[in-house]
């Protein structure tokens, strides 16, 4: 039986547990603490910045995996040195760590981006800012995620701050029609697959709903979405799931925003919208074994989370919902914070959509 390790115990090591279990792979995970969302199989409780924990919990697997971006490039590059499989491994994960050299990638590669900059002074911000229109976002290089990390700036005093302790990612306020996500799967053979690219919509810089797949008229932007997916992952030599965040603007192009190396926010929309689900294709891809079909399931599937607690005595009123699928993480309740999210299928979209959004209101408890 193969093993896989999984650095960071949150949702998405949660999420890997089932279909661990279905194709017979032995799921370890280091998690942060004791009450960590994928705690059940939490073999190693402990700091993932530490060296010596992480390649303790690394001796007996056969391959590592993360549950985050987070992890210490340096604690990557030493398991590597020590002759542990890592995937995606160190170098297309330093492209998704720091904002900044993800811009210089993927601009040497030729991929389309969002006009960009580095400010290391707030003279460099006004200049950014007065070339630009006065409106722009700024980005801290390393750390931000959900919304943190990301200011919409008018003036260079907003992010002096940020200045203090370091170079400061700035980019244009791209006019767009939609915010799409395209996910991707390689393996170490290169074979690679792509699931239909989804419609996602933020709430307060968090993805809040997401439409599998993203409803158009025009289907060549639907594939231009997978070949730009494509491409990143054989350039940047993925292994397991990719998740390239794009904006479509109002022009009809498609420009990258975000990378992530791992599963996505974007694609649990997957577990029942697909043949194979972005979690079952990670541990697939991770592990090199063929790769699964990612056809549709249903004409449509709809993903909303469910955001600070959720109230898991309420499913007495889920009578009229009962094809909507629960996906509760096992975390404690905090104000902003994704607790779980719920999926509805159907043939109508808007019909579809609001059954997901009913039933995540459902759950759904102010704290």
């Amino acid at each position: 039986m193969r093993v896989i390790g999984v650095i960071g115990g949150g949702q998405l090591a949660r999420m890997m547990i089932g279909p661990a279990i279905e194709l017979g792979l032995e799921l370890r995970v280091l998690a942060e603490t004791n009450d960590s969302s994928a705690r059940d199989r939490a073999t190693t409780v402990g700091d993932f910045r530490d060296l010596d924990t992480v390649l303790t919990f690394a001796r007996g697997v056969d391959v590592i995996t993360f549950d985050h971006e987070h992890v210490p490039s340096d604690i990557i590059v030493a398991l590597e040195k020590a002759g542990v499989a890592v995937r995606p491994g160190s170098a297309p994960l330093a492209v998704a760590q720091d904002k900044i050299v993800m811009r210089h990638i993927l601009e040497d590669l030729g991929h389309p981006l969002p006009v960009w900059g580095v400010a290391e002074t707030t003279a460099d911000v006004k200049g950014f800012l007065d070339t630009n229109g006065g409106r722009i976002i700024a980005k801290v290089p390393r750390g931000g995620y959900d919304g943190k990390g990301v200011a919409v700036v008018t003036d260079a005093a907003q992010v002096a701050d940020w200045l203090h302790r370091g170079p400061v990612l700035m980019e244009e306020m791209v006019d767009f029609s939609r915010e799409l996500a395209q996910l991707v799967a390689r393996r170490p053979s290169g074979e690679t697959s792509v699931w239909p690219a989804v419609e996602t919509t933020q709430a307060n810089g968090v993805c809040a709903e997401v439409i599998l797949p993203a409803p158009t008229d025009d289907s060549r932007i639907v594939e231009v979405a997978a070949e730009l997916g494509r491409q990143i992952a054989k350039d940047l030599n993925v292994n397991g799931v990719l998740a390239v965040e794009l904006f479509e603007t109002n022009d009809g192009r498609l420009l990258v925003n975000e990378l992530a190396m791992r599963p996505h926010n974007s694609g649990h929309v997957t577990i029942e919208g697909s043949v194979t689900s972005q979690f079952e294709q990670h541990l697939r891809a991770i592990c090199d074994m063929p790769l699964g079909s990612t056809k549709s399931l249903h004409p449509w599937a709809v993903m909303v989370n469910v955001f600070g607690s959720m109230d898991l005595g309420r499913y007495s009123r889920l009578t009229q919902l009962s094809d909507v699928k629960l996906h509760n993480y096992g975390k404690e309740p905090r104000a902003g914070r994704k607790v779980g999210h719920v999926t509805a299928t159907g043939t109508d979209v808007t019909d579809t959509m609001a059954r997901a959004r009913a039933a995540a209101e459902i759950f759904h408890a102010d704290i």
